[in-house]
């Protein structure tokens, strides 16, 4: 069985997003961009799938300008087989995504179809969902584990929900987005790194895919959220009563 895991590359978690100064967007000029931290948990699943001996290959597929590229080069690293970059603009919306990676699938005919839940920059959280509604394909999303049998072709997803834990039992092909518990994804060790270098990666555009770039989406303004007031330190119990009922208005 073929694995195609979805991969994205976004800002690094751990820079500080700054807005640009007409409010269009993110500053993404000298910025250290990252793969999407869902998306490593995606790729991790996948691999350990394949060495638990439950797949053949796994194949890291990304949308974007070429910078994209670097970004398979890290999932190369980690222990993809090859991969598969899609030349596009960097903004393209969820609905886009998914029927670039519709048209992937119909070309490539993986078993299982891995992404991330949502992606760090925007949080959307619409891509899984929505190439599964292309494919008519069975989800299990927010995956905290997934159980395969390759004999009875289903898979088994855990999946957290506000009350606990929900277990769904899909029918192969499916696609299935990962969450946070999932697992932990591993480094790319600096042979790998080294080895990712010689690895295909294979260049589909957006004509070739038959696919056209449309959205009924404008982002109108980005703003940074308010400035968090600073705490009060009070001195008896009395005065945070009095606080939390004729201010803050909660009891």
């Amino acid at each position: 069985m073929k694995i195609m895991v979805a991969i994205k590359r976004v800002v690094d978690y751990a820079v500080k997003i700054r807005v640009k100064p007409d409010k269009s967007g993110v500053e993404m000029k000298n910025v250290k961009m990252s793969m999407n931290p869902f998306c490593e948990i995606a790729l991790e699943e996948a691999l350990r799938i394949k060495e638990s001996g439950l797949a053949s290959e796994v194949v890291a597929v990304s949308v974007g300008p070429s910078q994209f590229s670097e970004t398979l080069r890290t999932g190369l690293a980690m222990g993809a087989d090859r991969a598969i970059h899609v030349e596009a603009p960097e903004n393209i919306y969820p609905l886009t995504i998914a029927k670039i990676l519709k048209a992937l699938v119909d070309v490539e005919k993986p078993g299982l179809l891995f992404l991330g839940k949502q992606a760090i920059d925007n949080d959307q959280n619409q891509t899984g969902q929505m190439v599964a509604g292309l494919l008519k394909w069975p989800q299990g999303t927010f995956a905290s584990k997934v159980v395969l049998d390759k004999e009875k072709q289903v898979a088994t997803v855990d999946r957290e929900v506000d009350g606990g834990i929900e277990t769904l039992c899909l029918d192969l092909p499916a696609v299935i987005t990962t969450d946070l518990r999932l697992n932990q994804p591993r480094y790319a060790t600096l042979p790998n790194i080294m080895k990712a270098k010689s690895k295909p990666i294979k260049k589909f555009t957006l004509q070739d895919l038959n696919v056209e770039i449309k959205s009924d989406l404008e982002v109108v303004e980005v703003t940074e959220p308010p400035k968090r007031k600073s705490g009060v330190i009070l001195s008896s119990v009395d005065e945070l009563i009095d606080k939390l009922k004729n201010e803050a208005r909660v009891i």
